[in-house]
């Protein structure tokens, strides 16, 4: 293990917990220390407000030939579900600038391990309510947060829950959330797929976008699940499944890969974090001892930027807020984080989108280039622009939380110092900072 500084295990605090320092954020927070800090960002948001997006769109009717009174109703319900979902999207990327501990983080985090699509959901209030569920108990139990997912209304649609009844068994539900949220693959049977399908049944979603139980549609029979028979339902399902022994260092090891490394965490390190976390599965208790490991502030712990994060990484260190942006720059921004793969509510599937090396391609770089310049050219510079040419590249790297540049960087920095803004945007393209390590 390589070992750092306090200054630079802070900065890896604020760039895995959150999205990176704010400007002035490390120069206030280094005194406090390490652990004080963790804990700070380890305390709970206040409960936020969420935008009032208007009523739900009206449903687009049965596929097939449609006059043209119906063609220009499902126009125009299209069009309302995309200003809602642009104006949802907007409003999350603000909350991620401007929150200052950690719940928006393990929110994202959340996100993409219940990854939920608004492609096939269609009603973005649905999928920010989801959005609301995973920053309002995110941080709790996941005993408790898992069951709540279970009767999501968004997570409903998404995984044909609401289609799921005695009669007609569905069980989408039922596999992905063993093999994607609780237990991993190899650690259930087909026959505890099908089981558990049974137990999910009668679950339906209103007309007003609630999660409502149909008794009727309810398989109430005794199912056997695990090796474990009684009469399952919602509760006893997720009760069940998270009871495996591989449930919890399964979870553990999805936090890790997101806010450690790729690699998964050795065999004696699982076990810390399993204990950690105990039998209520305390995410937060969970979060705190990933963050105390000493793999999470070694040197040689990488983790690549997803393109939310870079992007709501740059945004907060360049002092700008989706919620004041223009509506040219915010299209931009929109654009950009598509163009390099990942937009909020739009995950690929429901195993969301990928980690790693696989946001390093030429594709994304290209687009990651034109956002950085985008957001650059709309940022106050002045601090930069006063300070000597020379001395640049070390005041770029602390405007955005760089601790130290290699000399290659350093180099490339140097040939566009006489630029704030490109200074800015090839920092921000650089192996630095878009690998967090």
């Amino acid at each position: 293990m390589t070992p750092v500084d306090e200054r630079t295990a802070i900065s890896r605090l604020l760039d895995r917990l959150n999205f990176g320092p704010a400007p002035g954020e490390l120069d206030r927070r280094v005194p406090r220390g390490f652990t004080a800090t963790l804990d700070e960002l380890l305390t709970p948001a206040a409960p936020v407000v969420l935008p009032d997006l208007g009523p739900l769109p009206e449903k687009s009717g049965k596929k097939g030939e449609k006059n043209s009174a119906e063609k220009g109703a499902a126009k125009e319900a299209k069009d309302l579900r995309a200003r809602q979902e642009a104006t949802a999207v907007s409003w999350w990327l603000d909350r991620m600038v401007t929150e200052p501990t950690a719940t928006e983080r393990l929110t994202w985090f959340w996100h993409g391990h219940f990854a939920t699509s608004a492609q096939k959901v269609k009603y973005p209030a649905l999928m920010l309510r989801q959005i609301d569920l995973f920053r309002r108990q995110g941080m709790g139990s996941f005993s408790d947060l898992a069951e709540a997912v279970l009767v999501d209304p968004a997570m409903l649609i998404w995984l044909d829950g609401r289609r799921n009844t005695a009669e007609a068994p569905n069980e989408n539900l039922s596999r992905e959330f063993m093999e994607l949220f609780a237990l991993g693959v190899g650690n259930y049977t087909e026959d505890d797929v099908r089981e558990g399908a049974r137990a999910l049944t009668g679950w339906t979603v209103s007309k007003d976008g609630n999660a409502e139980l149909a008794t009727k549609k309810q398989d109430g029979g005794e199912k056997t699940l695990l090796g474990v028979t009684a009469a399952h339902d919602v509760r006893s399902f997720a009760a069940t499944v998270l009871a495996n022994p591989e449930s919890a260092p399964y979870v553990a090891g999805r936090l890790w890969e997101r806010l450690v490394s790729d690699t998964a965490p050795p065999g004696e390190v699982l076990d810390r974090l399993t204990a950690a976390c105990g039998p209520g599965r305390d995410v937060r208790a969970l979060v705190r001892a990933i963050a105390l490991e000493p793999a999470f502030i070694d040197s040689a712990s990488a983790v690549v930027k997803q393109p939310v994060e870079w992007g709501v990484g740059l945004m907060r260190a360049l002092g700008l807020r989706p919620s004041t942006m223009d509506a040219e720059t915010a299209k931009g921004l929109t654009g950009g984080l598509r163009g390099m793969g990942q937009v909020p509510l739009r995950p690929p599937s429901v195993g969301g989108w990928p980690s790693g090396q696989a946001w390093l391609n030429t594709s994304a770089g290209l687009s990651r280039l034109r956002l950085a310049q985008l957001l650059a050219s709309k940022a106050e510079l002045g601090g930069l622009r006063g300070t000597a040419e020379p001395e640049r590249p070390d005041a770029v790297g602390l405007l955005l939380g760089v601790p130290a540049w290699s000399d290659r960087s350093r180099a490339a920095l140097s040939t566009v110092a006489g630029d704030p803004m490109q200074l800015v945007a090839a920092a921000a393209c650089s192996p630095e900072y878009v690998v967090s390590g």
